[in-house]
């Protein structure tokens, strides 16, 4: 009886697990929240409640309400009471982004972080970035800020390109 009642809560954490981590990142939809590693856990607490705990990848980060949002919702649509909490420490790093969703942000056309965050080369803005789409190294930064503030601006030196750089945190 008691082997019963821990995999029916098992079972229904992951299910809740399962529909949280589905939610696109509402700012780069290839991935999503727990691609980016934002989805931190979901839990089923005494009350029953699907308690999801989210990271935003910066403070300022503007889509943190909706992906708070988008995996309450997500969870109710599941079928269960839920809760979001956001979580601020540990602080989110880029190295929380899986190898995975890495491919996929190079897929979409986005190049994923090069380094890891503790690299000093980071710190400096140094990083020397790849183009997703032909590989070459021959690139240079247009601007600091892309299409959202945790990205950059490239250009391809050998494909002309333009792309996004997914910024080490």
């Amino acid at each position: 009886m008691v082997a019963e009642t821990v995999l029916d809560h098992a079972g229904m954490q992951a299910r809740a697990w399962e529909a949280a981590a589905a939610v696109p990142d509402p700012e780069v939809p290839c991935v999503t929240v727990a691609d980016l590693g934002i989805l931190r856990s979901v839990a089923i607490d005494d009350d029953g409640v699907a308690v999801a705990r989210v990271t935003p990848t910066y403070s300022g980060c503007p889509a943190t309400l909706a992906i708070e949002l988008a995996v309450e919702t997500a969870l109710r649509e599941a079928g269960f009471d839920a809760r979001v909490e956001r979580v601020l420490s540990p602080a989110w790093t880029t190295d929380w982004i899986g190898e995975e969703a890495r491919e996929k942000l190079r897929a979409y056309g986005i190049a994923p972080p090069a380094e890891a965050s503790g690299s000093i080369r980071s710190l400096f803005g140094e990083t020397q970035v790849s183009c997703p789409r032909c590989g070459s190294s021959d690139t240079s930064r247009i601007s600091e800020f892309g299409s959202t503030p945790c990205k950059a601006h490239y250009r391809c030196e050998a494909c002309l390109e333009p792309f996004d750089y997914f910024k080490c945190i």
